[in-house]
């Protein structure tokens, strides 16, 4: 990727998802100044010098960071992942109060520094972040958005791309809602290539994606996380690169559709809560937010995901 300007990430949060989007931006070279900030200075002075010397084999990018905030000055766009991890059995939502407390203290303090900055959250449970991080600044809506569901989709497509023996780049399907427990698929919509995903057909004619099956890929998909979780203690590697891949939407003014979320104002009669709709991204952050057509049983989800989440952020604000 050419970088048409100099552009400056600040990655907060120096642990296994903060370092592994700072690598993922690195080697993709997302953004021409990478910082990595954490107030663990050992920790996030490690992996700074871990990352620098790594350097001489990508791009013009280049990697700085520790344990001083005003590091962050002057950042275009500023990525959260500082908070504390979800444990194994553990939900987003009951990440909430601590997360919450964290975000209270730290996020008026990046503001003041890159008042000109995009905030994205990757921070759990992203959706409740978001919606009160709203609420606590003046920037204008868009300025500050998660990264929702764009990984809770990619491993969505992954797992249809696998059964139906195409690439996942083939596979038009996302995950909408809640970046949690009630989050849902777009089946009615969901296609490979131009064929609609129900009707899609092996090389006997047989149909691969009966209802029973959608339901088993959504709750893999729904699951996953907490499988990985279990098995490695985090997820790290797939959000980082997800999360890469939102910094150059909105570096390079990509106006990419992805499915991240915002606060909504008035969508489908829902305002306050942030979910994860297909979503313009681009300079400024989230440009619109795409109305897209639901079957009876989403409009249903998508409420349900909206109630889901509204008593959480009443909760904490």
């Amino acid at each position: 990727m050419t970088l048409a300007r100099s552009t400056k990430l600040t990655v907060v949060g120096a642990g296994s998802v903060g370092s592994s989007l700072a690598y993922a931006a690195l080697i993709r070279n997302s953004a021409r100044e990478v910082v990595l900030y954490d107030i663990a200075t050992a920790r996030v002075n490690a992996e700074v010098l871990d990352l620098a010397h790594g350097t001489p084999f990508v791009g013009s990018s280049r990697i700085t960071g520790g344990s001083d905030i005003d590091l962050v000055a002057d950042s275009d766009i500023i990525v959260i992942t500082a908070g504390a991890k979800q444990e194994p059995g553990q939900t987003r939502l009951e990440l909430a109060g601590v997360n919450v407390r964290i975000l209270k203290q730290m996020l008026p303090q990046l503001v003041a520094l890159a008042p000109n900055a995009v905030f994205v959250l990757v921070t759990n449970p992203c959706d409740v972040l978001t919606a009160i991080a709203e609420r606590i600044t003046d920037l204008p809506p868009g300025r500050i958005f998660s990264s929702g569901t764009l990984l809770d989709s990619a491993r969505l497509r992954w797992l249809v791309a696998e059964a139906a023996q195409v690439s996942p780049q083939s596979v038009h399907a996302l995950i909408v809602g809640e970046h949690g427990d009630s989050e849902f698929p777009l089946w009615s919509t969901a296609t490979i290539g131009q064929t609609p995903l129900r009707d899609w057909t092996d090389a006997t004619g047989t149909v691969l994606f009966p209802r029973e099956r959608l339901e088993a890929l959504t709750h893999e998909v729904s699951n996953a996380a907490y499988r990985i979780i279990e098995g490695k203690g985090a997820t790290n590697y797939a959000i980082g690169l997800s999360g890469a891949r939102i910094i150059e939407a909105v570096l390079q003014d990509e106006q990419r559709i992805l499915p991240v979320s915002s606060v909504l104002h008035g969508y489908h009669g829902i305002d306050g809560v942030a979910l994860s709709l297909p979503s313009i991204v681009g300079s400024g952050g989230v440009q619109r937010v795409l109305d897209v057509t639901l079957d009876d049983r989403e409009e249903q989800q998508l409420q349900h995901s909206a109630e889901t989440l509204r008593g959480s952020i009443d909760l904490f604000t």
